[in-house]
């Protein structure tokens, strides 16, 4: 392998998504990290803590020297053969500590000593994250949005995946957005998701012309907050409203949440638990409404959501889920949604349904 030198080029390295190893403790990584990179740890976390004891202690040297004493022998040999099966799977890539300070060059030198030379990251993760912190708020500061509008079950993602410069907000959160949105995998951290949407202005910037569009959303995308200058800028984008009927938002939404996790369910726990916890998802959320709903209004719908789960769970079919579908949109999120629209009506670009949104986005169409 050619040696390719350390860098601090930053910004290559997040627009072409260039493999990452991340050589941090795992409770490290799992504070926050980048979607490219692999926990590959020099140390794991009680290590790593009884070597920060001691150099609190004892100072820097002696420290050292603790780290070499428990990672030695067949633990050492053990790290060096994962960090080495990383650079034959990724030899583009780079490795990265915190700062880019003894642990990334104990790191490198270790696999050196093995035959290979493997680039670090200049400035590690602090660097790393430093420069998308200061990306993301220039980004956001001087960009062009729009924001994709619509009822509950309009299908707003689906639409919003055709405009010609789409950053998906519920994607990078790995939520939906509502009581509901809840999905099978967890959300992100705040910083990993800070990190994503980030990258993923960047790249709208760097690949794409134009005004960015967004999905409405409120300040939480689950437990994902939006940073404040992105709220801001958001409140006063002007606005692309996706307007469906009643039956086809209440197809969609079947489609998503009943169908559709159903079998995300079933597929990561097996039949029985998945079943299970398919319905726990569904009954839970409509719960986490119940205040909004009133102690009436909620039993009445979860006694239907009941009905709809035991026929689905018996005869394999949805359509009793549409009753409550359709109850919680004309009577608890459409009224919501229109009376918040009624204050922005000065913002409308467009609106109609999701052929009149993409034809009207992808003309070059702007305010």
């Amino acid at each position: 392998m050619a040696t390719r030198p350390d860098t601090d080029d930053y910004l290559s390295l997040f627009l072409n998504d260039v493999p990452l190893m991340d050589v941090r403790a795992p409770v490290e990584f799992a504070r926050g990290s980048f979607p490219t990179a692999e926990n590959a740890p020099l140390m794991n976390d009680d290590e790593r803590h009884q070597v920060g004891i001691c150099y609190k202690e004892q100072g820097q040297d002696k420290a050292i020297e603790l780290g070499h004493q428990l990672v030695d022998g067949d633990i050492k040999a053990e790290r060096i053969e994962a960090w080495k099966q990383f650079v034959r799977q990724h030899p583009e890539g780079y490795l990265f500590c915190f700062r880019g300070g003894l642990r990334s060059r104990l790191t490198q030198q270790w696999i050196k000593d093995s035959g290979i030379d493997y680039p670090l990251v200049q400035g590690g993760y602090k660097a790393l994250r430093r420069f998308l912190i200061d990306s993301l708020e220039q980004r956001l500061e001087a960009g062009e949005f729009q924001v994709l509008s619509g009822r509950t079950g309009t299908g707003k993602t689906r639409v919003l995946q055709q405009l010609p410069n789409p950053v998906d907000l519920e994607g990078l959160a790995n939520h939906r957005g509502s009581s509901f949105g809840r999905q099978v995998t967890p959300q992100p951290s705040q910083i990993d998701f800070e990190n994503r949407l980030a990258i993923a202005l960047l790249k709208a910037h760097h690949f794409k012309t134009g005004p960015v569009q967004l999905e409405d959303e409120s300040r939480l995308v689950g437990r994902c907050a939006l940073p404040d200058t992105l709220r801001e800028r958001m409140s006063a984008a002007p606005l692309l409203v996706l307007e469906r009927s009643l039956e086809e938002r209440t197809a969609i939404i079947r489609e998503d949440y009943v169908e559709g996790m159903c079998a995300d369910y079933l597929a990561r726990d097996g039949e029985e638990n998945g079943w299970l916890n398919f319905q726990e998802y569904l009954l839970s959320a409509l719960d986490r409404i119940r205040k909004r709903l009133g102690g009436e209004r909620h039993q009445q719908l979860r006694k239907v959501m009941e009905d709809a789960l035991s026929l689905q769970q018996r005869q394999h079919d949805l359509s009793g889920h549409d009753a409550w579908i359709q109850a919680l949109l004309q009577d608890y999120y459409d009224p919501m949604y229109d009376y918040q629209l009624s204050k922005k009506q000065g913002r409308i670009l467009v609106r109609g349904g999701p052929k009149t949104i993409i034809e009207w986005a992808n003309s070059g169409a702007t305010a």
